[in-house]
């Protein structure tokens, strides 16, 4: 992997940690309530990981199969 690689996935994991603290942290200080910015905050957080993760996933997936493909041809 690359350093590109290290720092996506190091920011999509900071992004859900800083969500989840976030959101606990909001839940015990407001006696069980979560006002919509945190959870807007928390929404946004796992849709960057999850874009992170999964056009990750995607593109590796496809890069093996090419690969596969190239490799039977020759």
């Amino acid at each position: 992997m690359t350093s590109k690689d290290y720092i996506q996935y190091a920011t999509a994991v900071a992004m859900i940690l800083s969500g989840i603290v976030l959101a606990f942290l909001s839940f015990f200080e407001n006696d069980g309530d979560i006002s919509e910015g945190v959870l807007w905050y928390v929404a946004q957080a796992l849709t960057y990981a999850g874009g992170i993760f999964g056009v990750s996933v995607y593109f590796n997936t496809k890069l093996s199969d090419l690969e596969k493909r190239i490799n039977k041809k020759l």
